[in-house]
């Protein structure tokens, strides 16, 4: 017998040695997973559960030492592929994590190493080279094992983290939805509402010339005519928030001069500025050429400038710009400086979400002032804005709110909030109590052509 065919035949004896020794190797391994601390999963499951596919694995193997062309062994090889990868797929299945899946291969490797150890000294006769042909394929065997085990838990892994995101994508599409639908409607309610007011706005436009003669019924008629005038501002406030809210406003990208605008901005509104009694100053570079949406960009002065009009007092507001580069990036900032009080930023609320309470609070206390000594020139127009904008339907919406001169309570800013997330831009406060605020909108200076459409 040549040497090649007597390897094959001990190799072939040796596979029947294991398959007699089968349930006694099978027995070693579940003793051997028992007795590891480190393995708790394995101990909620039958025996044929915990067997599960090894069965086969060892039954490749043994194809594989019996196997006496390389065609055979492939196929013994490919089997064996399979098996530990179902027995992969079935631990995850199980509740094991991957490290206990590759711990039970080890414990099943040296168990049946610790076989082929028994063989060899119960068989000193069988050569050398039959014995390290046998742990060479062991070894390949667990190796696998591990190999197609991992790579079956990281399939499986991607696979339920998918799902996990395909899930989150659903229910944050509901929520837009759901979200579009409720700004709808509080689109329609205000537009309903928007439309009694202006009956009610022509009743007492009409009592206001018959009140006349009577001072007594001039001051009622102006009182009602401010707060008609409020009211009015706050519908469209919530109109502007409703179409932001639901997607319906886009971004209308053009170059022009921000110094130019804000500075023509800032000179309509000083006759509010007078009213009050504090001065509104434009501070900033005489030019600043710049792309964006000049119009949602006047809007957003103008709510900033507007809560900052209604809470100060004392002293004034500044309306600043300035351009920098940042990391290569070139932005401009548009800043709006109080000397109001200020408030406190330690509570466990976000800081935006503190000034939108601020801002109501202290434009209610303004107003409450206000009736209290029969002022009712406080809502009255500051200013006649925007009349050059290119868009009415937005020029529109920027003059309403200025012309209502109200609290707006505290919807302003978040009309500036939802239009800084429209422009790509970031809304950033500095305030504490006695030093007033500062609200600092960063913008980029240029913005990338929106991609072409298919």
């Amino acid at each position: 017998m040549s040497d090649l065919n007597q390897i094959n035949s001990e190799l072939a004896t040796l596979a029947k040695h294991l398959a007699t020794r089968r349930k006694d190797i099978l027995r070693s391994w579940h003793v051997s997973v028992e007795l590891d601390p480190e393995l708790t999963t394995s101990s909620s499951l039958s025996r044929a559960q915990f067997n599960d596919h090894i069965p086969q694995v060892l039954d490749a193997f043994e194809r594989r030492l019996q196997a006496e062309n390389p065609a055979e062994k492939e196929d013994a090889f490919a089997d064996q592929k399979k098996s530990a990868a179902e027995h992969g797929l079935h631990r995850w299945q199980q509740g094991y994590n991957q490290r206990e899946t590759i711990r039970e291969w080890g414990h099943l490797h040296y168990c049946v190493l610790t076989e082929l150890e028994a063989y060899g000294r119960a068989y000193p006769q069988v050569p050398l080279g039959v014995m390290l042909i046998a742990r060479r394929a062991l070894v390949r065997l667990c190796s696998e094992g591990v190999c197609e085990s991992a790579a079956r838990y990281e399939q499986l892994q991607r696979t339920e983290a998918a799902s996990r995101v395909l899930d989150l994508e659903n229910a944050l599409r509901q929520l837009q939805s759901m979200d579009r639908q409720r700004a709808e409607t509080w689109r329609e309610a205000a537009h309903d509402l928007r439309g009694t007011v202006h009956v009610i706005s022509s009743a007492s436009t009409l009592l206001a010339q018959q009140a006349e003669a009577d001072p007594n019924k001039t001051t009622a008629s102006q009182i009602l005519q401010r707060s008609v005038a409020s009211l009015r501002g706050l519908l469209t406030d919530l109109m502007d928030l409703a179409r932001l809210e639901a997607g319906q406003e886009h971004r209308h990208v053009s170059r022009f001069d921000a110094a130019e605008i804000l500075r023509e901005f800032c000179n309509s509104f000083q006759p509010l500025a007078r009213q009050r009694n504090v001065f509104l100053k434009a501070e900033g570079p005489q030019s600043l050429p710049v792309e964006g949406d000049s119009v949602k960009i006047l809007r957003i002065a103008q709510n900033l400038v507007l809560n900052a009009l209604k809470v100060t007092e004392r002293g004034g507001v500044r309306l600043l710009w300035e351009e920098r580069t940042v990391s290569g990036v070139r932005q401009w900032l548009l800043s709006v400086q109080d000397t109001g009080p200020g408030f406190e930023r330690h509570s466990a609320a976000a800081p935006l979400e503190q000034a939108l309470r601020h801002a109501t609070a202290g434009a209610h206390e303004v107003e409450a002032r206000a009736e209290s000594s029969g002022d009712v020139t406080a809502g009255s127009d500051p200013a006649p804005m925007l009349k050059s904008q290119s868009n009415p339907r937005d020029a529109g919406n920027a003059t309403s709110t200025a012309a209502a001169g109200t609290a707006g309570e505290g919807i302003g800013l978040s009309i500036v909030k939802r239009l800084c997330e429209l422009l790509d831009a970031t809304l950033e406060l500095e305030t504490a109590p006695g030093a007033g605020t500062t609200f600092r909108v960063v913008l980029p200076c240029s913005y990338s052509p929106p991609p072409a459409r298919p």
